[in-house]
């Protein structure tokens, strides 16, 4: 996404000199730039995810920056911590670039606030009317039973979330319901939100040589790339959950590889999209990553003008890989 008038890119993909950032997920914000801006609160993350020595400077939500004459300003996109749906406005024309958003208001995220545009870009992950979220009171007292209900059985319930924005959503739900230890991908991600001024529940380091009888019958929150690890299977009377949007169709294949699964989702459901469109009252929708041409079709069915635009973004929810989150001993 490149903006003409003001000569910098929005998420891009390939090395660029002036890149701004919606969110510190790794399909949006990439190694090479050669000067990045982004919200404040994705600032520490980028340089954790990133580099400590990147050029970069941030801005608090809603205050604007004039580069060649576009006005720009981060709004809250409600997405994971530090995530910000980009305006861009020039000679009276308003875009708004969302990068990925939620419309269900969490315990964690800023919630994501409609803004008026003439031109919309969004997401459509969830772009079927399949997909609609419960709220997060119901999801909380599902993974809370699930985990008596396993110490019932003496088991250790293990949950499966990327490290930045899953995981700390996961910790918010399960809050006070047992001691909480996480993957060291996961603590690292939480210190620097931490030390950014922003609270998280307490969760301890877990590592390979963790004494099971600090996990046994706890909780433990581990990135994707450890299912089916060795450090996984030296858990005793492990029950492994994944938590993913797309739990919502049981039928998914990774719903094979688990032992149950919550429907957590850091993005908008059908009805979100929907509702996210029309409070904008664009005269011009872009449809980027996901069901993008369902979704575009929709739109358009309703009497919204919509295109689809396909990108290099993810196509499966939160597509972060990092491959150093998996230890040389998995």
């Amino acid at each position: 996404m490149y903006c003409i008038p003001g000569n910098f890119y929005l998420d891009p993909w390939g090395k660029v000199d002036y890149a701004v950032i919606s969110h510190g997920h790794a399909d949006h914000a990439r190694w090479g730039m050669k000067h990045y801006l982004c919200v404040d609160d994705s600032k520490a993350i980028l340089k954790h995810r990133i580099g400590q020595d990147i050029s970069i400077e941030s801005l608090p939500y809603g205050i604007t920056k004039t580069i060649n004459g576009v006005k720009l300003s981060f709004h809250p996109a409600g997405h994971i911590i530090g995530s910000a749906q980009i305006r861009l406005e020039y000679k009276g024309h308003v875009t708004v670039f969302t990068g990925d958003y939620k419309t269900n208001a969490d315990s964690l995220t800023i919630p994501f606030q409609p803004v008026k545009c003439h031109t919309f870009i969004t997401e459509s992950t969830f772009g079927l009317p399949i997909y609609h979220w419960q709220e997060d009171s119901v999801i909380q007292q599902q993974m809370q039973n699930w985990v008596y209900s396993n110490q019932k059985q003496n088991k250790t319930s293990v949950f499966v979330g990327y490290s930045l924005g899953k995981s700390q959503r996961i910790m918010s739900l399960l809050d006070g319901c047992a001691p909480m230890l996480v993957h060291n991908a996961i603590f690292q991600l939480n210190e620097v939100i931490r030390n950014s001024g922003m609270k998280l529940p307490q969760a301890d380091l877990w590592q390979a040589t963790t004494d099971k009888n600090l996990i046994q019958n706890n909780i433990l929150i581990v990135p994707p790339a450890l299912i089916g690890s060795n450090m996984i299977k030296r858990i005793p009377n492990a029950a492994i959950a994944l938590c993913s949007g797309w739990m919502q169709v049981r039928g998914h294949r990774r719903w094979q590889a688990v032992d149950a699964g919550f429907v957590v989702s850091d993005h908008a459901d059908w009805n979100g999209l929907i509702s996210a469109v029309k409070a904008t009252e664009a005269e011009q929708v872009y449809v980027t990553h996901g069901y993008q041409e369902t979704f575009a079709r929709y739109l358009n069915e309703i009497g919204i003008p919509a295109a689809e635009v396909k990108t290099e973004y993810g196509t499966k929810e939160d597509t972060e890989t990092n491959a150093t989150e998996l230890p040389k001993s998995a």
